[in-house]
């Protein structure tokens, strides 16, 4: 089992910056994909980004140039950084894990169904 625990949601204004943290315990986190979705009410879960176990990442066009996704397997956590948020950003921001050695593509980090495990989520409300 892996617990995951995401903190650093919050409001802010449209082009201000806000960190998202991910903390892993339980298994060993460096065996772990770990990647942020987002989600809005009453739609499914969108891919923002990826870090593989050996640090390849890969984010959503959306988001690409403004958030980064990083992570420290001393400390067991995995970070978002957002930068120039827009009001479409608003969402609940979800941490998940997944045990993958590989990947054909790296597309397959955009699917859920690749994660084990997903924290509770994160609120973030950008305003205008």
């Amino acid at each position: 089992q892996v617990q995951l625990v995401e903190s650093g949601g919050g409001l802010v204004q449209a082009g201000d910056s806000l960190r998202l943290s991910c903390a892993a315990s339980g298994r060993t986190f460096s065996n772990y994909a770990m990647a942020w979705f987002q989600q809005t009410p009453g739609e499914e879960r969108e891919f923002v980004g990826a870090i593989s176990r050996s640090g390849d990442i890969t984010y959503a066009d959306s988001v690409k140039g403004r958030f980064t996704i990083s992570r420290d397997n001393a400390e067991n956590t995995v970070s978002l950084q957002m930068t120039s948020l827009r009001p479409e950003d608003t969402a609940v921001y979800y941490c998940a894990a997944a045990r993958v050695t590989y990947v054909s593509s790296s597309n397959a980090y955009a699917s859920t169904s690749l994660y084990n495990y997903w924290g509770q989520g994160t609120r973030v409300t950008v305003s205008s």
